[in-house]
């Protein structure tokens, strides 16, 4: 099993792999049962973010996916 994040990532950069990373934002409504089983209120969107490690090459190197309620979530995206 790999390390978690961020040992991960370095451990890829020791490796000699130069990282990048994109992430993809995709909300929905969930089915009643998922909702349920995630305690989401009735209408609360859930937001998928994937967030892919590559190369410059857009070789995929890691993948992680999480999963939050999209009624009390704000994200922020700088350099």
């Amino acid at each position: 099993m790999p390390p978690p994040p961020p040992n991960l990532y370095a451990a890829l950069a020791n490796l000699g792999h130069e990282l990048h990373f994109t992430e993809y934002l995709r909300p929905q409504m969930s089915l009643p049962d998922e909702a349920q089983a995630r305690r989401l209120p009735e209408g609360v969107p859930l937001l998928t973010i994937l967030h892919v490690t590559h190369t410059p090459e857009f070789k995929p190197l890691a993948i992680e996916a999480f999963h939050r309620a999209g009624d009390d979530l704000e994200l922020s995206y700088g350099r």
